[in-house]
């Protein structure tokens, strides 16, 4: 990460805890005393320490610092770091793999257990979510269902976990942890301790056996500093420690567990709609007044470390018990996380950022509100390519598109847009094969244009979910799919390149969503597809973003049902354009921030960039207040891109028009 962070207004400086924190008033880092004093007076029902930062500063602190505290099972979502580094390292290929591949000797004894012949199905992402099926106890525990059939909260299935990380690294993860982990991030011996297994022989292969169901004790400092390493997507002080996919992956929701039934429902609720690899989360939005981006570990006696990225917060706390039920009522822990971010009273800064800073490393300059041109006042949408007779192709949204305007409102129009900034023109193209009416979720809009190999494609959406269409004159005449993607993909976008799709990085197409069923609602992550350029009307050719391998190297699948994030925003990813910028050598992808306001008029932009089409990405930009209404959607046309890749042109729908407006990216860094 760059020290000048990237991006928004109201950015901050990232700084790093070494070796002690740097204090401030909770003023200073815009957020309000009495509100968050609140959290720490309902901390303190259950005694203890306390530690709360905003913007890598201590805003708060109560209680013993040096204190260790038995922080039970939040040892959990620490020692599935050690999880992270195994497969960084490639010690694990893959969380889809079997664990008794690992493992030899996995959930025996019991014996029984091998009788079931669900063992060898047990994958090291179903002991990492809870979903293996082993009983709650840390020890040898007997196996209660098939695995990935249901939730069941445990200590066994991750001290499984914790052996598996052992044998394949043959060291202590005692030793592990504070060689990569904990040393590197502050975390001192005195900080820190992880007890013998008391559950399980001392040693494994002659290896001191560590347990993840339990057995670490810190103090609220050293909590703190694990919060803040997973704040920083993994990275500390430039280095990275784990990877940012698997803290993407860590803090979310896996589809694969969302939903699942729950053993236990009366003591552990709805615990598969808001657990992630051993960490649980505000994703379904349980905690009404908490961002849904919010994750923390959760032990006996309520130790916590908690991290809300959108609000750039980490918090810790531990002591006796807030929850006198001993249960996972989310109630219990409220009183002391909601406080801490309705605190909050200025959002719109770097630590609102889900990504890193960009090696474009000052962000953008953007021209003069005054210097935008609006055309088209009226229409919106606006997704964008560039064709062989080197014009641009448009489509248009709930309006009349350019001068002259037509004499009905459409909600598809097609429009071809010559020229270049300041001097360019839309004309209106009429096409009765690929025009349509109706207002607002009633009328099928364009989310995505592609031209490639001379043919130029349309992406329609709230057609249920979305729809392919062709046309090989130009956008005069269009055929239509006859299969539509109905699972996820409400609002589709394809990826653009040059002119004709020349620079294309492969034979391949990509398209980009958020994943749900609807262009209306925003989702906690984007997805991803690709096809064979000359098989996009092929359903069957479609293959699926899944995630990275061991190595970083992208996997995709023909099973929607498997499909991964490309991209996490918990609660935010709206609609979105991107876009190849050759001279740059970076993958543009622009996005609304979702928001409660009319973003016609008032609201948020992200801009973010990757060296593929998968990232990892970066943080070119993002504000949730730009100087301008951002309208529902925003690209870069590759033709308005300067040969060095530095200047540009952005198109977005503000307003209600077709919006242009320069930009100058400075201080590029390869």
């Amino acid at each position: 990460m760059m020290s000048l962070p990237a991006g928004g207004q109201g950015s901050v400086e990232e700084i790093w805890p070494m070796p002690a924190w740097k204090e401030a008033r909770p003023e200073e880092m815009g957020m309000n005393a009495k509100v968050l004093e609140k959290a720490k007076d309902y901390a303190l029902t259950g005694g203890g320490s306390g530690f709360v930062t905003r913007h890598g500063r201590v805003v708060m602190q109560w209680g013993d610092q040096e204190r260790r505290y038995d922080l039970k099972s939040s040892t959990k979502a620490i020692g599935v770091t050690a999880v992270g580094l195994a497969l960084k390292d490639g010690k694990f290929k893959g969380l889809d793999e079997p664990a008794k591949k690992y493992h030899s000797g996995l959930g025996v004894p019991p014996e029984s257990n091998a009788d079931t012949g669900w063992l060898g199905k047990i994958t090291l992402f179903h002991l990492a979510t809870q979903t293996a099926g082993f009983d709650k106890p840390g020890g040898y525990e007997r196996l209660l269902f098939k695995p990935g059939t249901k939730w069941s909260y445990s200590d066994g299935g991750p001290n499984w976990l914790a052996e598996c990380v052992t044998l394949m690294y043959d060291r202590d993860l005692n030793t592990l942890m504070f060689e990569r982990v904990f040393g590197p991030i502050g975390i001192k011996a005195s900080d820190l301790t992880w007890r013998n297994n008391a559950y399980r022989a001392k040693e494994i292969n002659g290896i001191k056996r560590r347990e993840f169901g339990s057995g670490i004790s810190a103090n609220v400092e050293a909590m703190a500093r694990i919060g803040y390493l997973y704040l920083r997507g993994g990275r500390w002080q430039g280095k990275e420690i784990i990877s940012r996919r698997f803290v993407d992956v860590a803090r979310t929701v896996p589809d694969a567990i969302r939903g699942l039934p729950v053993v236990k429902p009366e003591s552990y609720f709805n615990a598969s709609d808001h657990y992630g690899l051993l960490w649980w989360n505000n994703a379904d939005g349980t905690m009404a007044k908490v961002p849904r981006d919010a994750y923390w570990s959760w032990g006996l006696y309520d130790s916590l470390i908690v991290v809300i990225p959108s609000l750039d917060i980490v918090a810790s706390r531990a002591g006796k018990s807030l929850n006198k039920e001993r249960n996972a009522n989310y109630k219990s822990i409220e009183p002391f996380i909601e406080p801490i971010a309705l605190s909050v009273k200025t959002k719109s800064s770097r630590g609102a950022a889900p990504y890193p800073a960009s090696p474009i490393k000052k962000g953008v300059e953007w021209a003069d509100a005054g210097t935008i041109i609006r055309k088209a006042k009226g229409s919106d949408n606006w997704p964008i390519t560039w064709a062989d007779d080197d014009n641009l192709y448009t489509a248009y949204g709930d309006g009349w598109g350019f001068e002259p305007k037509t004499k009905e409102k459409l909600s598809l129009g097609i429009v071809q847009v010559a020229g270049s900034p300041p001097d360019f023109r839309g004309i209106n193209i009429r096409t009765e094969s690929g025009e349509r009416t109706g207002q607002g979720d009633q009328g099928a809009k364009a989310s995505g244009m592609l031209y490639v190999d001379g043919v130029l494609y349309m992406l329609v959406r709230n057609v249920g979910n979305s729809q392919i269409a062709w046309s090989r004159d130009h956008g005069k005449t269009w055929k239509w799919c006859e299969w539509k993607f109905t699972v996820s993909f409400g609002y589709p976008t394809f990826l653009n390149f040059g002119r004709n799709y020349a620079g294309a990085r492969d034979e391949f197409v990509y398209i980009y969503s958020p994943d749900g069923d609807s262009a209306y609602k925003p989702a906690d992550r984007m997805v991803m597809a690709r096809v064979m350029k000359d098989k996009i009307r092929e359903q069957g050719a479609y293959e699926y973003f899944k995630g990275l391998d061991g190595k970083s190297r992208s996997v995709w699948t023909k099973d929607i049902a498997e499909r991964g994030a490309v991209f996490i925003n918990a609660g935010k990813c709206y609609r979105c354009g991107i876009s190849y910028n050759a001279g740059l050598k970076r993958y543009l992808w622009c996005q609304t921030v979702y928001g409660e306001e009319d973003m016609r008029f008032k609201g948020g932009l992200g801009i973010f960039d990757g060296p593929e089409p998968w990232g990892p990405w970066t943080t070119v930009y993002y504000t949730e207040q730009w100087d301008v209404g951002p309208g529902e959607t925003s690209s870069f046309p590759t033709k308005w891109m300067s040969r060095d890749g530095k200047t540009s042109y952005l198109l977005f729908s503000g307003e209600d028009c077709f919006s242009v407006r320069k930009v100058m990216f400075r201080e590029i860094s390869h």
